[in-house]
């Protein structure tokens, strides 16, 4: 039994008015994948029998390259949405959700960076 009011077993763990925009975001990314993804599929399957070079003068167009970068964008942002989910539904422990966010926006950020710029060292040929 405790002696805790109703309010004060729940107060800090409702909500924290972020859950809708949350949502949105992560829909709105995944709407912005399904043509991007499609297309870049399309473009794979054509270029599956290609060499290095009929890739790299595919991706040095300049609608190709700024359609794979902002697939990149909205394919790492999605998934650190949804992992950040993950992280908040399910880890108890405030220090390891605390850490395990930070991590995980790390390394979306990092592996983000690397696969634009991989991208963009390839198409513009340097």
């Amino acid at each position: 039994m405790s002696l805790q009011s109703p309010l004060a077993k729940v107060r800090g763990l409702g909500s924290a008015r972020q859950g809708s925009h949350h949502w949105w975001m992560q829909r709105l990314s995944a709407l912005i994948l399904i043509p991007l993804c499609l297309w870049f599929v399309f473009s794979i399957l054509q270029l599956m029998n290609m060499d290095y070079a009929a890739v790299r003068l595919w991706m040095s167009d300049p609608i190709a390259t700024v359609f794979l970068v902002i697939m990149l964008i909205a394919l790492y942002y999605h998934a650190y949405l949804g992992v950040q989910v993950v992280i908040e539904d399910y880890i108890d422990s405030e220090w390891q959700k605390i850490v395990s966010l930070l991590l995980v926006k790390f390394l979306a950020v990092f592996s983000g960076a690397i696969a634009i710029y991989s991208v963009l060292k390839v198409s513009l040929g340097t």
